[in-house]
């Protein structure tokens, strides 16, 4: 007995298909082999009942009652059938003579003697009133100076082909039942052979929804289910790599918390202590404040990748001049810039004013992410280039550095959230993540390409501001 679950659901669905199948093949073979029968041995009949009609039509007139009788026996001698009654009839159903020894007492009154007074062949397929037998009648008329005066009818008794066709529907349904037999067995074996892997499945899930990550699907399996393991492996995979990313970003962002507030409790046991002159002082209070504005640094950036996380982020959009961002980026990480004297140049490819449609602060915050990361990633006394330029219907702006570099595998890796290349280099691993997110949110997109040791070049594309915006705008200006 097969437990409840998916393989019982297939196997009964196996079974009821093939089921309704052979019954419907049976009740049309049964059909078609009772409608033969019947047919044989009505055109058996008929054919006879057509050969009296041929032979006695018109071949007598008004004769005596002496007469009639002769000519009634010779119809019945001559054409006779084995375990037929062969009778004689007026045109009122009377029976005039029979070769049974039951004479009936009461007119014929079936369609078959109606359809022969009309100069067809009759058909009639009932019980009969004395016996409940089932019979078939077939009659046909004999004409008489072209009046249809007499008809002959042939009664046939269907029980023994009846018992026959009772014979074949049973050696039917036996056959039937060896087929649904084999087919259950079939279906069982099927369904195990489906049911199997998707416990191995099941169990491998149930283990990693316990914790145990480190568990996968074994075996081999085609189609839909070998997606599904693969699929369940490579959640494993990610949920490993998931756990591993988010133990080192609470590892890097405790470090980056820590350093910064050691910094301002050291200063500020320092000058509560006292005994310092205004110099001194003043740094220790420069410091407190630097550490402060890293520390808000990372707080911010940790609130913006939860609000682009829960679509929360809000973006207040305007006209933005991709220039003019792009000189405020600059000047803000000059100084940064200049400690490792890298020189930042910024390159025009098109004499047009490269509008966007946009939220200013939020685009100036992702260029100053990708520029502070070129600096961070360079060598002493390289460049970095910021790239305008149109493209059809977008505005390029490209980010290129002659740096480190990143390898094939980081570069692949690089813009999921909390990765870091090094570790060692600071930060919480979300500055590109929330770049990405930002450039998405404008309906632009950011690509990265990169050679370890050659340098890394960022492209972000937006839509342009539509010309006819501009227009509006700038009357709107007058």
């Amino acid at each position: 007995m097969i437990s409840k679950g998916i393989g019982r659901q297939i196997v009964l669905h196996y079974f009821i298909v093939v089921f309704m199948t052979l019954l419907l093949v049976e009740i049309i073979f049964m059909f078609a082999i009772r409608t033969y029968y019947y047919d044989s041995v009505y055109s058996h009949i008929a054919n006879h009942a057509a050969m009296v009609t041929d032979n006695y039509n018109n071949t007598n007139t008004e004769n005596t009652e002496s007469e009639n009788l002769k000519y009634y026996r010779d119809i019945l001698n001559r054409f006779a059938l084995a375990s037929t009654e062969l009778q004689v009839l007026n045109r009122k159903g009377d029976v005039l003579i029979t070769n049974s020894s039951f004479q009936p007492d009461q007119p014929v009154q079936t369609s078959d003697l109606t359809q022969a007074l009309t100069n067809n062949i009759g058909k009639w397929i009932g019980r009969e009133p004395g016996t409940g037998e089932l019979v078939m009648a077939v009659s046909s008329p004999i004409q008489v100076m072209g009046e249809n005066k007499y008809v002959i009818r042939y009664i046939t008794s269907m029980e023994p082909i009846n018992s026959k066709l009772l014979n074949i529907t049973l050696l039917a349904a036996l056959v039937g039942v060896v087929i649904l037999a084999v087919v259950l067995l079939f279906s069982m074996g099927l369904a195990n052979s489906i049911v199997k892997p998707i416990n191995n499945i099941r169990a491998v899930s149930a283990q990693l929804a316990r914790g145990k990550f480190d568990v996968r699907v074994k075996g081999e399996y085609k189609y839909e289910l070998g997606e599904l393991a693969s699929t369940l492996n490579y959640m494993a995979q990610e949920i490993v790599r998931g756990n591993q990313i988010k133990d080192d970003f609470i590892s890097s962002i405790s470090h980056e918390l820590r350093t910064p507030l050691t910094g301002i409790k050291g200063w500020s046991e320092t000058l509560t202590s006292g005994g310092f002159d205004p110099e001194e002082t003043k740094i220790g209070m420069q410091i407190i404040a630097k550490e402060t504005d890293r520390l808000i640094g990372l707080v911010e950036e940790m609130l913006d990748f939860s609000k682009l996380q829960q679509n929360e982020m809000k973006l207040v959009i305007g006209h933005v001049n991709l220039k003019e961002i792009l000189q405020e980026t600059m000047l803000n990480v000059w100084a940064k810039a200049e400690q490792k004297r890298i020189k930042i140049k910024l390159d025009e490819h098109t004499e047009k004013t490269v509008m966007v449609s946009g939220d200013g602060n939020r685009l100036k915050q992702v260029f100053l992410n990708l520029v502070d990361n070129a600096i961070k990633f360079s060598t002493e006394e390289s460049w970095i280039h910021l790239d305008i330029s149109v493209k059809d219907e977008w505005a390029v702006v490209e980010v290129i550095d002659s740096g480190i570099g990143i390898s094939e595998e980081h570069l692949r890796r690089v813009k999921d959230r909390f990765f870091q290349v090094n570790h060692q280099g600071g930060g919480t691993g979300l500055g590109l993540a929330i770049s990405q997110q930002l450039v998405e949110l404008h309906n632009g997109d950011m690509e990265m390409r990169s050679e370890l040791g050659v340098g890394t070049t960022v492209s972000v594309r937006l839509p342009l501001l539509d010309e006819l915006n501009k227009e509006e705008d700038e009357l709107s200006v007058m």
